[in-house]
């Protein structure tokens, strides 16, 4: 073999070794008996030190520069992959292999903690885990600075969105920031003089909620071949893309939850089943980086799946679904109750306009943090501090404040911001495929997504991790990320 042959063959086994642990994260999830969970945290420990030795393997670094010294025969696609494989080398290298391990112990200790911690709304019992994965975060983020040339909390950011920084997040978020709490106070006052929207009655069963969330599955493109829906206590969605693994929860009060919920995982799913099959096991065959991994759940759910077009379809559907009728179901009143906004405590659970700001907040926590500017025991506090600051309300406990998300408690940092950069990406993406085919919002109407799906398959999914984040969006939209499309967006849909 070439060198470049056979670090295809090595990353065709390390991409393996990955997909091993999502399977059984996902089981430990959804499924795994609690007693499982101190073998399972050895299991995934084992697993992660096993594909960090075969990135760090001295040999792995040779075939990369032997093939670097021979790229030119390379097709583009393989000068690609090499480069993502270079940039998971170097990530992987910065770190001592005792350091992944500890960090992994220390993340399933952390999340089984809050497990128990969030429904409890206790705080103090988490603490002691959250400091000592910060301690662990940090000597990660300060290594992989030394050897990115970058700061702690930008190579943290690179893990999850290659060649990101803060500073571009800075440049998109603080007009963002600006724009947000005004744009929501208007809508909130134009609401509070409309008439309100009425939430269907229920209960709704839960099967009854599985059987239309599945229906909604495979409308939009959903292949249950190769993926399945399951209950977990925060949802995601994980797997293979082979194998895609989607979670949700239901609420016997509010089916929306669950609905909207599953829409926007099986968003990420159809990016994951949409990878190209031949640069399967391959860097370049990854997504590209959770912003747009982000942008096509966010395109499905808030794009196209709250639009009126979608609506009209969902409507009697749903009404068949719950064997239910009168006004609380009609098209209009649902189009209204979707898009009702507030001020929301969950950000799972917020609506569009005030999501971006439960982000920022994150954004500026996990910055503070990291650079030792917040301490974790100060975190509840400073949480509602900017709670309020951004959108006007405080939460009661820690439930609703900062244990409501897994990402911290799981190791996840440098995730948040991707979520906001991921609904303009969806803005800017869906309103490009309105532009090349302008038979997408009537199709949706009718419960058709092949033309929305066909053009995301082509000028996103298809790509893959081809070309660096802002060439694939200024190649599928003609432009490069602008905030002010989301911003626009907004207005038509709460203000036009």
């Amino acid at each position: 073999m070439t060198a470049y042959e056979e670090l295809e063959a090595r990353f065709r086994r390390i991409t393996n070794l990955r997909h091993a642990v999502s399977l059984l994260q996902w089981d430990l999830a959804t499924m795994m008996p609690e007693g499982g969970r101190e073998a399972r945290a050895e299991e995934l420990a084992t697993l992660r030190v096993l594909a960090h030795e075969m990135l760090t393997d001295a040999r792995l670094a040779e075939l990369l520069d032997a093939a670097e010294a021979g790229a030119i025969a390379l097709g583009p696609w393989q000068r690609a992959n090499l480069g993502e494989m270079r940039r998971a080398w170097l990530h992987a290298s910065a770190l001592e292999g005792r350091l992944v391990e500890a960090v992994s112990k220390a993340n399933a200790a952390a999340e089984a903690a809050w497990r128990e911690a969030r429904p409890r709304s206790d705080f103090a019992m988490i603490r002691p885990h959250l400091e000592k994965l910060l301690a662990l975060t940090r000597e990660v983020a300060e290594a992989k600075a030394a050897r990115l040339g970058t700061t702690p909390y930008d190579a943290l950011l690179d893990e999850w969105e290659p060649g990101g920084s803060s500073a571009e997040i800075d440049r998109l978020f603080k007009p963002l920031a600006a724009f947000l709490r005004p744009f929501l106070e208007a809508v909130l006052e134009r609401q509070a003089k409309a008439p309100p929207a009425h939430a269907p009655a229920g209960p709704f069963p839960v099967e009854w909620q599985h059987a239309l969330c599945e229906k909604l599955m495979a409308a939009v493109g959903f292949e249950f071949r190769h993926g399945r829906l399951d209950v977990s206590l925060h949802p995601f969605c994980g797997g293979t893309p082979d194998d895609v693994r989607i979670t949700t929860r239901y609420n016997e009060a509010d089916f929306t939850e669950s609905l909207m919920g599953v829409l926007h995982e099986t968003g990420h799913a159809l990016y994951e089943r949409g990878l190209p099959a031949e640069w399967r096991y391959q860097p370049v065959g990854e997504p590209r980086g959770m912003s747009v991994h982000e942008s096509q759940s966010l395109l499905l759910e808030m794009q196209a799946c709250r639009s009126r077009e979608f609506v009209a379809y969902l409507a009697p559907l749903a009404r068949t679904a719950f064997g239910a009728s009168g006004p609380a179901w009609d098209a209009d009143n649902l189009f209204r109750l979707y898009t009702t906004v507030e001020r929301s405590l969950i950000r799972v659970e917020a609506d569009e306009v005030s999501y971006p700001a439960h982000v920022i907040l994150r954004y500026e926590l996990e910055r503070a943090m990291l650079a030792g500017e917040l301490a974790v025991a100060d975190l509840p506090a400073a949480w509602g501090d900017g709670m309020e600051r951004l959108l006007g309300i405080r939460p009661p406990d820690d439930r609703r404040g900062c244990l409501q998300d897994i990402h911290w408690y799981d190791g996840a940092w440098g995730y948040f911001p991707t979520y906001t950069l991921g609904a303009l990406t969806a803005a800017q993406l869906f309103a490009a495929a309105k532009r090349a085919d302008p038979s997408v919002p009537s199709a949706i109407g009718k419960g058709d997504f092949r033309p929305l799906l066909a053009w995301l398959r082509e000028h996103v999914h298809a790509k893959a991790s081809l070309l660096p984040t802002g060439e694939l969006i200024r190649e599928a939209s003609g432009r490069p990320l602008d905030p002010t499309l989301f911003e626009q967006h907004l207005k038509e849909r709460y203000l036009g």
